[in-house]
């Protein structure tokens, strides 16, 4: 009996140890083991792939189209929102974890389980998202010249975005603007390069710090960061005449002296991404540069992350667009592009893609080389062990201590341009005990103003019913001494301002949200109306103007009557920022950014060209102190 037992346990180790081996050989998958170095991991799940499935990983698509079918039968390997694409309207924390996860389980039912990644614009704070912070766009925080207040920006956006279980971000845009027509302009930190590299600090804001041993390669720290996208690659800051997807003309000395730079720092700090640009460069579209893309920015910097296309783009290679796709996705891939954002024709990007391999006009090697790099920062930012929402992150969204922080940079971001006529005191800072205060002007009391376009909607909106925040008027009614008499008249007239016995008055004028193309703008005028309300305030009662603008418009034809001048750029949800500095809580600090021109006929002009003569100089600022 006793060599029955003998022999069965025998052969139970027999069993055990051939269903060992089964495990690490064949069964083993070494892809889904985090021990494993990175590049096993990466060679081992490229090794399984079919072709449909890696060109599934190199399609993205737009979330109104992502059933769960559609990303399990086509492999799709990331999924996005558009400006103003959202799971409903005013959707919560909740909603948008729960629309990420069905996705995700669908992803993962596919035999080989690759997680989507799902991307959103965050331009200035999570502004797709309702009550989510909405921080100064990047031409107020240039202004600001505070590198390590961005890099705070960029880890409590990080935290705000997770909150909705998203992974990615289309930011920061690190375009050098050196034309205030563009519709972008606000989204560029400066017209100096400097500036703008000073401030990709935000990237590892957004990541997490990469360690001395990842710099340079993408590194996602965890859970609490999200992968980052530098963009748009490269010179769409310097198109002709500022207009949105144009042609860039500059000799390639120029381009690497004031374009190129910002995508160095993006590089050393281990950015995830970099999206090509719609614009041009000496006629050659970006997305069909294999020069830039992929001999200077893959081979000669080094980027190890993936390349991804804007929006459409490939659609847009062809005039009429989208009149020859097969081509342009054979331009496109063959440059360099690794993820193509579609958005929407999916069965034709898949249908191309799979006939220009088959008959080897695109070598297999060129997908690898995308499939690679898209799994890299998969991999890296820990997606294959982590790939659902945290809920314990819901709490982040909108968070105080985020809105506080987003004060301090509306602070630190506002350029005090003039402060007293000539021969005359100083006007601010401004009392807060006083008798009457007038505030004027269409944009006081209008939180849509402040934040700009990419908010809630991808364009933005006027108005106090867009998200939750603070408006400039209620920042000053908070502020002022209980014995102040705030009066607020959107446009008032020339009787009401003399006879209304008011100490000073507050004009907040500006420009109405926008983004990309419906901005550029030839004549950068004040738009009505901000200029009559000007004239009627200001040539009766000593007035503050503060203007609300992704850009310096004209307002040269004004500011002689003016007695003080603040840019405010676009300052996001809280308000009470502007109020803190215009009644001295703390001073004006921020340094121009951009160079005010005197008329539009100068542009473009910028620092350091030879017949440079400005209303107001780049790095012009008026400073004051507390009033304590």
């Amino acid at each position: 009996m006793g060599h029955i037992w003998r022999f069965a346990h025998l052969l139970l180790c027999c069993c055990l140890l051939l269903s060992t081996m089964g495990v690490q050989g064949s069964g083993y998958l070494k892809y889904k083991d985090p021990k494993q170095p990175l590049n096993t991991r990466i060679d081992d799940l490229l090794s399984r792939m079919s072709l449909a499935e890696k060109i599934g990983q190199m399609a993205q698509i737009e979330r109104s189209i992502a059933t769960p079918d559609v990303i399990k039968n086509n492999y799709i390997g990331s999924v996005l929102s558009g400006g103003g694409s959202w799971p409903a309207p005013q959707a919560t924390v909740r909603e948008w974890a729960s629309m990420v996860t069905e996705m995700q389980k669908a992803a993962l039912s596919t035999p080989l389980g690759i997680p989507i990644i799902y991307g959103i614009d965050a331009v200035h704070g999570h502004g797709n998202v309702n009550k989510a912070t909405i921080f100064p766009h990047n031409v107020g925080l240039g202004a600001t010249r505070d590198p390590e207040l961005v890099k705070k920006i960029g880890s409590a956006v990080a935290l705000e975005v997770r909150a909705t279980g998203i992974p990615y971000i289309f930011a920061p845009c690190v375009a050098v603007c050196r034309d205030p027509r563009w519709g972008r302009c606000y989204e560029s930190f400066s017209e100096d390069p400097k500036v703008v590299q000073m401030m990709t600090q935000i990237i590892p804001g957004f990541q997490g710090e990469a360690p001395p041993s990842s710099r340079g390669r993408p590194f996602v720290a965890g859970t609490r960061n999200v992968a980052a996208c530098a963009k748009h690659y490269v010179g769409d800051g310097g198109t002709y005449k500022g207009i949105n997807e144009n042609n860039t003309i500059i000799d390639f000395h120029g381009l690497l002296q004031i374009h190129m730079p910002p995508y160095y720092n993006a590089v050393i700090n281990s950015v995830s991404s970099i999206m090509v640009s719609f614009s041009s460069w000496n006629g050659v579209r970006m997305h069909a540069n294999h020069f830039l893309v992929t001999d200077f920015l893959k081979n000669t910097l080094k980027f190890r992350g993936f390349v991804i296309s804007d929006w459409e783009a490939l659609d847009k290679m062809t005039n009429p667009r989208g009149s020859d796709y097969h081509l342009s996705i054979k331009l496109g891939v063959l440059a360099g592009i690794d993820m193509i954002m579609i958005p929407f024709n999916y069965t034709g990007f898949i249908g191309n893609l799979t006939s220009l391999v088959h008959d080897n006009t695109i070598p297999m090697s060129r997908i690898d080389d995308a499939v690679r790099r898209i799994l890299r920062v998969k991999f890296t930012m820990g997606l294959f062990e982590n790939p659902f929402p945290d809920p314990s992150l819901a709490g982040e969204l909108g968070k105080q201590e985020h809105r506080d922080l987003a004060r301090v940079a509306v602070r630190k971001s506002l350029v005090l341009l003039k402060n007293g006529k000539y021969g005359e005191k100083p006007l601010l800072p401004l009392p807060k005990k006083c008798g009457k205060i007038l505030v004027a002007g269409s944009y006081a009391d209008n939180l849509g103003g402040q934040c700009g376009g990419w908010t809630i909607t991808w364009q933005g909106l006027v108005g106090n019913n867009l998200t939750a925040g603070t408006t400039i008027l209620e920042g000053i009614k908070s502020t002022v001494d209980v014995s102040a008499q705030v009066v607020y008249s959107e446009e008032p007239s020339p009787d009401f301002v003399q006879k209304g016995g008011f100490n000073y008055a507050i004009v907040v004028v500006g420009e109405p949200p926008y983004a990309e193309t419906q901005g550029d703008n030839l004549n950068l005028t004040i738009p009505a109306p901000g200029p009559s309300v000007i004239e009627t305030v200001c040539s009766n009662v000593k007035c503050i103007v503060v203007l609300i603008s992704g850009r310096p418009l004209d307002i040269e034809p004004y500011i002689n009557k003016i007695d003080a001048f603040v840019a405010a750029w676009l300052p996001g949800t809280e308000g009470k920022g502007v109020a803190d500095v215009l009644f001295g809580d703390y001073g004006f600090t921020g340094k121009l950014s951009r160079t005010w021109f005197k008329s539009v006929d100068q542009l473009p002009m910028n620092v350091g060209d030879p017949h440079y003569d400005p209303l107001f100089p780049f790095g012009f600022g008026l400073e004051t102190h507390p009033s304590f």
